[in-house]
């Protein structure tokens, strides 16, 4: 009986350890884990989420670059964290939805693996073309395509990125060939497009932006299904030449499985009033995409939803990784 009373004394002890923890989380610096290179999309608006996210938190938010592999080695640093909320996941879409049905082999599963705390934004990619090319309009970049087969090309963040994929809907649904030029990021793509070494780009608002204002760039449209607020000017795809089109965007945060569920609601409730900050929602005016927010399990029904819509896109389109 001795034995047992310890026993039981030292699980008791245990778990209101465990339960003060939660209760006082966060002790120290939280990592957020972003699976593509500095400067993407996916980078920037961690860092814009990271700046409000330290203030409600009282902790910095410390971004980490893990690029590589379609996602994979950032998502798998996060998958095989240790659950105490101190190793987080900035993903976009294409780490989510879209990259798992294109990597024969993944080191995780992402409904087993991680624990969705909240969707960040809802937006837009940017269909935008070198400025020496000789169009104007979605429609005449079509029939330029369809003209010249093989002749243009789509540079991407990578190999499995919104922005690769978006392209192949874009050339299944519209008949043309064009070939893929996947970066290591969207940086060096945007550079590249600047620059006239290649013909076009779809490319989130989030990195994006600046040149289009600038004019750095000839922006001919957004691939959601309605105009960006912050581009009212500019016609959805749809509208601008290739009916049906939609490829909207969305980032958000997740956790490892079995992060404890006090941490994810403290988690999810600074998310969602850093989103409303006035910081957050002027730079997202400046970009043209929104912030998004809600709950843990609205998350995961939108991680699951997409990834439905996204694996039939990229059977049919016959993408794949390059």
């Amino acid at each position: 009986m001795r034995i047992e009373q310890l026993l039981l004394a030292g699980l008791t002890c245990t778990a209101a350890l465990a339960t003060l923890a939660q209760a006082q989380y966060p002790e120290r610096a939280i990592k957020l884990v972003v699976p593509q290179a500095a400067g993407s999309a996916t980078d920037n608006g961690a860092r814009i989420l990271a700046q409000e996210l330290s203030k409600e938190l009282g902790q910095s938010v410390i971004i980490e670059n893990r690029p590589g592999s379609a996602f994979v080695v950032g998502n798998d640093a996060v998958a095989k964290a240790q659950p105490d909320g101190y190793t987080l996941l900035f993903g976009s879409i294409g780490a989510f939805a879209i990259a798992p049905h294109m990597v024969a082999k993944l080191p995780y599963n992402i409904e087993r693996d991680f624990q969705p705390i909240a969707q960040v934004t809802t937006g837009h990619l940017l269909l935008a073309v070198t400025p020496s090319l000789p169009v104007h309009s979605v429609a005449e970049l079509i029939a330029y395509a369809r003209k010249n087969p093989g002749k243009l090309s789509n540079a991407s963040s990578g190999s499995g990125s919104p922005g690769h994929v978006s392209g192949e809907l874009f050339k299944f649904m519209s008949g043309t060939e064009i070939v893929h030029v996947p970066y290591k990021g969207g940086t060096a793509a945007i550079t590249d497009l600047i620059a006239g070494r290649v013909d076009l780009i779809f490319e989130s608002l989030t990195s994006i932006a600046p040149h289009a204002r600038q004019n750095a760039i000839r922006a001919l449209g957004v691939s959601g299904p309605k105009r960006s607020a912050g581009f009212t000017e500019l016609p959805t795809i749809a509208e601008a030449g290739l009916p049906g089109y939609e490829a909207p965007i969305w980032f958000g945060v997740a956790a490892p499985a079995g992060t404890p569920r006090p941490i994810v609601d403290k988690l999810n409730g600074a998310i969602n009033r850093a989103i409303r900050s006035d910081f957050f929602e002027a730079r997202y005016e400046q970009i043209g995409d929104e912030p998004a927010g809600g709950t843990p399990e609205e998350f995961a029904a939108l991680i699951k939803r997409e990834s439905a819509k996204w694996a039939d896109v990229v059977k049919r389109s016959g993408a794949k990784l390059d």
